[in-house]
């Protein structure tokens, strides 16, 4: 059994699969290979991410797994390289429904819309397609609704290292605050209905 890599060799290492996988690796791939502890491959990735703040690409992190991107402030000139369509633009509804999925992850659609107030099918179809979101796993309760979350392309098209890397959004707590407000005020409105009817005959329609 070969010895543990140094501290030098595991960043060497691990910086080298990143830079080859096609996307993001399991830092328990990493420890297979490597017979380096989760904490020292932790730490590692860490000093990997801020060290290559100085250079054109960035280390991602999400959950358990880690990848090797492109600079955002360099996106408009890989995009060029790569023939992307730079003015291919999310519109407003769509950003916000990816807002609301970003910052309440794992999240499903139903309680995305019970905080918008309104529909979300395509917005959340529309991120799909774009892999700024995915499913990512299913929620209890009935129908099991699928779970959302956002993905590595969402980290670099925003230029973000890891999801918690998002700055405070109080707009969307009192977004939130005020659904559960009229959920709340429906509730009486319900019980009313569980009452005897009135004996009285309804309008008739014109």
């Amino acid at each position: 059994m070969s010895p543990a890599p140094s501290r030098d060799q595991l960043k060497l290492i691990v910086e080298s699969v990143l830079f080859v996988a096609d996307g993001p690796v399991d830092l328990k791939t990493l420890a297979n290979l490597t017979e380096a502890s989760a904490d020292d491959l932790a730490s590692t990735i860490v000093e990997l991410s801020e060290e290559s703040r100085e250079r054109g690409v960035r280390i991602q992190r999400t959950g358990q797994s880690a990848l090797m991107v492109s600079a955002p402030e360099n996106t408009q000139y890989v995009q060029r390289f790569l023939g992307v369509d730079e003015n291919q633009r999310l519109s407003q509804t769509v950003l916000v429904t990816l807002t609301v999925i970003a910052y309440k992850q794992p999240v499903t659609k139903g309680q995305v819309e019970r905080i918008l107030q309104k529909n979300c099918d395509y917005s959340v179809q529309m991120l799909k397609a774009r892999e700024l979101i995915t499913e990512v796993g299913r929620a209890e309760g009935p129908g099991r609704p699928y779970l959302y979350g956002t993905t590595f392309k969402f980290l670099e098209h925003f230029g973000l290292e890891k999801p918690e890397d998002l700055p405070p959004l109080p707009e969307l707590a009192v977004a939130e605050a005020r659904a559960d407000v009229m959920e709340a005020e429906e509730e009486p409105e319900a019980a009313i209905s569980n009452e005897p009817e009135s004996s009285e005959e309804p309008p008739e329609e014109d």
